[in-house]
């Protein structure tokens, strides 16, 4: 076997459709497009979606079932109130809240609400705090820190 010898398998390559060439070629007159419509224009073709000039489905579904941004941030909330299972000064991690089962599926962090009263300190590190449960827990001799 030469490299002269070397050819594709039969059927591997195919020729490719050559339409609008005239009656004889089998593909002539609409070249393979149908008979009339919006596809078988010249330059017909049509967006994927359109509907005809009705509003398409995909410009109608924001507005009918509401809007939810892919960039929002889902957060767990906990309550101070949550924090009376922990002991006098000791150190509130996500990780503590976890193991103490107060939270148990972690989405995109922990967000510390005011709900509740508070008699210890605590060192609480949190990804987010409202404004009650920061002045809950620095009323109480705790610190507040933000992960």
């Amino acid at each position: 076997m030469r490299l002269h010898d070397l050819k594709p398998n039969d059927g591997a390559k195919k020729d490719r459709k050559r339409v609008g060439r005239g009656p004889g070629s089998g593909r002539g007159t609409t070249a393979g497009r149908g008979m009339n419509g919006q596809k078988s224009r010249s330059g017909g073709g049509v967006m994927v979606g359109f509907e005809g000039g009705q509003t398409p489905l995909y410009r109608k579904l924001p507005h009918r079932k509401g809007f939810n941004s892919i960039n929002k941030k889902d957060y767990v909330v906990v309550n101070v109130a949550d924090f009376d299972s922990f002991e006098a000064g000791a150190e509130i991690t996500i990780a503590a809240l976890q193991e103490a089962g107060i939270i148990s599926n972690l989405k995109d962090g922990v967000k510390v609400l005011g709900n509740g009263e508070i008699s210890k300190s605590f060192t609480v590190k949190a990804n987010k705090f409202s404004k009650s449960a920061i002045d809950k827990i620095q009323a109480a001799g705790g610190t507040v820190e933000v992960v």
